[in-house]
Order: structure tokens, then C-alpha cells, then sequence
């Protein structure tokens, strides 16, 4: 019997009626030999983790544009806090810690450079529209790797759900749906706080008495009110109350901190980068790297040139920008 036998005999006898057991996989779309070693979901993670595009996430925004200190969130930071937050979850409900933790690494790998400004400027200027979560499954499905990572149904059901109005097919799934808001409240405020931004008093104190006063009480709280919500259910669900002060908690930073005059300013600049560069690329294809000169021969410019923005980190982007935008003179100041 192979290692990985045993780890899937030992999943049958010990995860929750609900989980999904690795070796009940819808499986790949091209069919593979299994691993001696590994299931099929902790393969997909490994693969997900060793991807460029995962790792071009250390330099792409989470929230704080151009940060002057070393303590504020990246997209790579968010992606490894919503990891554990949905890894906790699944453990305490006895689920699949593997799949939740591969659909958390790979959830915004398709995420554009500068926030979800870059994200809201790609859909502005793309005929077809642009969202991160549709992004990230053509990431896995086809841009990285050779033709794709070809992980299973699971893990890319769960990475293009984990936004939206469509759930996700697993309660795994739903683990990383909840945990990758429960991550982005806490540490958005933290950030916003350090970055001078907000004040803890700023915060509405119904969402405090109800969550806690301190970055680590909130995320506890929610935790552990999704674990005692959806023990031996088939829903991954938070409470009326901890759900009204986390939603509530939710619309507050939108109001007060991603469309204030604080980040409007940064947004506007970097907008105006991002729209240069596409307007730059579809006038000049062969700027672009060969693999996106091809996708343009074959799927059209557009898509070329929306692959290529988007995969782009912030330095990067800005690299970019001053190479074929401005003067050398101007660049060099």
C-alpha cells in the first residue's frame, strides 16, 4: 500500500460525512497516474505553490498602493492569511485541510497589479470585462505551466467561487469563500490603521462589542462563531449577529477606507498607468513576451494584452511604463 493509499484510507475513516475525500475526486481534465506519495488535492497545492504566478504576488497590492513601510500587506501576505484562516476552519469541521488549502493559495492568482483598482480599470477597458476569480482559473487552467497546472475540478470549482453570487460546489470551498473575508477586514483595518488612515475609534463600536477591540479578538471571534455555526451541517455559515457586525464591519471600510480621498489620489495615478500600458500593448504587440504575442495570434489582442497587464506586479507595471512611455530623460529623474 503507497503512502498516499494511506492517507486516503485514513481521510474516509476520520473527515466529516460532508468533506471531500481526495481519492472521490471529480478528477483532472487530462487524466493523470496517481502520486505514490501525495492526494491528488495536497498535488494540486505543491503545484499551485511553485507556479510564477504565485509567486509574483509578493509584489502586488493588497490594499496599501506603494507602501513607504515593510509591515503593510502584499497580495501574497492576504493569500497565506486566508490559507490558515481556511485550514483552521476545516480542521475544526473535520473537512479537507488540503483542498481548502490549495483552492486559499491559488484563489487570486489572477489578480491584477495595484488592488482591485487595477482589477476595476482591466474590466473598464477590456470588451469582455475583467474579474480577478475568472483571471485566476485561466491562470491555473492555462497560462502557467505547459497548456496549464491540470488541477482537479475541486480546486478550481473553489478558486473561481471564492467571489461572486456562485457559490462554491464544496464546503471547502465555502471555508475559503468566509475566510478570505474574515482575512481581508482584519488585516484592511490593521493596514488603514498603521497607514495613518483610520483610528480604532473610527470603527463602529457595535462591530468592536461584538467582534472584539483588537486585530487578533476579531479574527478569533469570527472563527470561532463559523466553527460552532457549521459543526455537523452541510453549510459553512457565521451567526445573525457575527454576521450583521462583520458585513456591517464590511461596509465601513469600503465607505471610509477603498473609496476615500486617501487612496483616491494613488488609485487615479496608478489607474492612469494601467490604461497606458494596454493602450500601448495593443498598439504594440510585440512588446509583449512571445507566449502573449501567441495568445494574441489565437484568441485576439484584447485577451493577449489583458493576460499580460494583469499578471504583472506593481514594480513591474511601473518598469513598464517608464521603458516605453517616458522620455529617457524624465525616466531617469
Amino acid at each position: 500500500m503507497t503512502v498516499r493509499e494511506q492517507i486516503e484510507m485514513r481521510e474516509a475513516a476520520t473527515l466529516s460525512p460532508f468533506a471531500v475525500r481526495s481519492a472521490d475526486s471529480r478528477g483532472r481534465e487530462r487524466p493523470e497516474p496517481p502520486c505514490a506519495l501525495r492526494p491528488a488535492f495536497q498535488r494540486d497545492r505543491d503545484r499551485i505553490l511553485h507556479c510564477k504566478a504565485f509567486r509574483r504576488l509578493k509584489h502586488k497590492t493588497q490594499m496599501v498602493l506603494s507602501p513607504g513601510g515593510d509591515h503593510y500587506r502584499t497580495r501574497l501576505t492576504h493569500t497565506l492569511e486566508v490559507a490558515q484562516v481556511a485550514r483552521t476552519l476545516a480542521r475544526a469541521l473535520f473537512l479537507n485541510e488540503d483542498l481548502a488549502e490549495a483552492i486559499a493559495l491559488g484563489h487570486d492568482l489572477g489578480h491584477t497589479p495595484f488592488g482591485h483598482m487595477g482589477e476595476r480599470t482591466l474590466d473598464k477597458l477590456m470588451p469582455r470585462g475583467f474579474a480577478h476569480n475568472q483571471q485566476s482559473l485561466r491562470v491555473v487552467d492555462i497560462l502557467e505551466g505547459d497548456g496549464g497546472l491540470n488541477l482537479t475540478w475541486e480546486v478550481r470549482n473553489g478558486i473561481v467561487h471564492h467571489s461572486g453570487d456562485v457559490h462554491p460546489a464544496t464546503l471547502e470551498g465555502a471555508c475559503v469563500h468566509l475566510a478570505d473575508r474574515i482575512a481581508y477586514i482584519n488585516h484592511d483595518i490593521d493596514d488603514a490603521i498603521r497607514a495613518g488612515a483610520l483610528r480604532l475609534t473610527d470603527v463602529p463600536a457595535e462591530c468592536l462589542r461584538v467582534l472584539g477591540d483588537t486585530h487578533a479578538g476579531r479574527i478569533n471571534t469570527m472563527v470561532c462563531d463559523v466553527v460552532r455555526e457549521s459543526a455537523g451541517k452541510g453549510e459553512i455559515r457565521m451567526s445573525q449577529m457575527v454576521g450583521q457586525a462583520t458585513d456591517t464591519l464590511r461596509d465601513f471600510l469600503f465607505q471610509q477606507v477603498y473609496y476615500s480621498p486617501w487612496k483616491r489620489t494613488e488609485e487615479e495615478k496608478a489607474a492612469y498607468v494601467l490604461e497606458a500600458l494596454v493602450a500601448h500593448c495593443l498598439a504594440n504587440p510585440t512588446c509583449m513576451p512571445p507566449e502573449y504575442v501567441a495568445i494574441s495570434e489565437q484568441e485576439g489582442p484584447h485577451q493577449a494584452v489583458c493576460d499580460f497587464v494583469a499578471c504583472m506586479t506593481d514594480r513591474y507595471a511601473m518598469r513598464c511604463f517608464e521603458k516605453w512611455l517616458l522620455p529617457d530623460a524624465f525616466a531617469d529623474l
